[in-house]
């Protein structure tokens, strides 16, 4: 089929309708198998994507959707990495991101990369049209995340989140019941988090970059910074302030997109963040490794992110309810048993890369949209700002701003090193 042919039947035709496609509406995505149309569905169906980041989380997502979706590209700094994939799943290999945004054959991005490129990144493949895929966290400021969302929402992209957690049957129960009402008026919400620690070089020794790397698109939006042996690794820059804030925003993703999918905390609106954590500042380790920190909404209701494991729980005034990555449970017992009913709420759980698919065909809301994934990002980094300055730091959530304190206002952005931008 030619390419305009192509583009015509999906994504051609869906960016044609634009705002009307809200107007009327779209019918359900069936799998092309069970249309008789066998184990893949026909090309011009089919979803199309490249990959950029091939690390740790980037290989995962190769087959994504599954029959329904088709990899095209393969992009990394990394040549080891990009030709592996690229021999593995007989697709063009990429050393330039901007190719594969460029490739009018591709319909989405999904970006898996180092999180100083996450929204720099996103906006190009944007505004280029193409729907995104982006694993967490999210952006390196504040700044950035509110950048990202008034693009994806101008050019009316489909963006799937990366927290794992909303594809989990116990954890959509939990936050069913508690959205519902079955534990009475919620008073609390107390969340704990993994953290792998400082993982990063202790030991500063720069050397010249390997050669089957391009450090310089590596660092890309970055600051200039020299190379050291584990800086690039995949859990390395993790705890590197210049490339991420670190497992607070990693890791806190999943568990405060499920505290979100509970409770409307976008509507009550964290107002209040104190906290200690510990910032090991050793060698090229300089973000957070632990954290135990007290919020608290507008309307009274408390919430506590501590260190810990993956864990939500919900405090009502009629029972508990509670959902971690080793169990589930209730006070009293009897409550988890509870069904949801007719009429009530209903959340959305799928899995993720399935579901990014589906959505970019149908232009449904993903499991993870975009007002989701800023709201967690903007808490983690709000934490971050109050455990470093060691102070309590007051948010406004209507105007989406510090209130009150220079110092950590001038925290909620970051420089972004030339030619790059947002």
């Amino acid at each position: 089929m030619a390419t305009g042919q192509r583009q015509l039947t999906r994504r051609g035709f869906l960016g044609a309708t634009g705002t009307a496609a809200a107007a009327i509406a779209i019918p359900q995505f069936i799998p092309a198998d069970a249309l008789g149309k066998g184990e893949k569905a026909a090309p011009s169906e089919r979803i199309t994507f490249g990959v950029i980041g091939l690390g740790d989380r980037g290989p995962r997502h190769c087959k994504m959707g599954g029959a329904e979706g088709q990899l095209l590209a393969a992009c990394d700094t990394w040549k080891d990495r990009r030709d592996k994939i690229a021999a593995q799943y007989k697709v063009k290999a990429y050393a330039d991101f901007r190719e594969v945004i460029a490739n009018k054959e591709i319909d989405a991005i999904v970006i898996t990369t180092p999180d100083h490129w996450h929204v720099p990144m996103a906006i190009l493949a944007a505004k280029a049209g193409k729907d995104i895929f982006c694993e967490k966290a999210l952006g390196v400021s504040v700044e950035q995340d509110l950048a990202l969302r008034a693009v994806l929402k101008r050019y009316k992209t489909v963006f799937q989140y990366g927290p794992q957690r909303r594809a989990s049957h116990k954890f959509r129960h939990a936050c069913e019941l508690a959205r519902n009402g079955h534990i009475g008026e919620i008073k609390e919400i107390n969340i704990t988090t993994m953290t792998f620690g400082a993982c990063a070089p202790k030991k500063i020794a720069a050397q010249a970059p390997p050669k089957t790397l391009d450090y310089e698109m590596w660092m890309g939006p970055c600051p200039k910074v020299p190379y050291v042996p584990g800086r690039c690794k995949s859990r390395g820059w993790y705890t590197i302030y210049d490339h991420s804030i670190g497992w607070i925003a990693a890791w806190g993703s999943h568990v405060l997109s499920i505290a979100q999918w509970g409770y409307d905390i976008h509507k009550a609106g964290v107002t209040e963040y104190q906290g200690t954590g510990v910032i090991p500042n050793e060698g090229l380790n300089d973000n957070l490794v632990s954290w135990d920190v007290k919020m608290k909404c507008a309307n009274g209701v408390k919430m506590t992110l501590k260190t810990g494991g993956n864990k939500v729980e919900f405090v009502g005034s009629e029972g508990t309810v509670w959902a971690s990555d080793r169990g589930q449970g209730s006070t009293p017992e009897s409550l988890w048993k509870e069904v949801i009913k007719p009429g009530e709420t209903r959340l959305k759980c799928a899995n993720l890369g399935t579901d990014f698919i589906k959505c970019v065909k149908t232009r449904e809301t993903t499991v993870g949209p975009i007002d989701d994934a800023v709201y967690s990002d903007i808490m983690s980094h709000i934490a971050d700002i109050a455990i470093r300055l060691k102070r309590p730091v007051k948010w406004d959530p209507s105007t989406e701003v510090i209130v009150g304190d220079a110092e950590a206002s001038k925290l909620l952005s970051r420089p972004i090193r030339s030619p790059w931008s947002i």
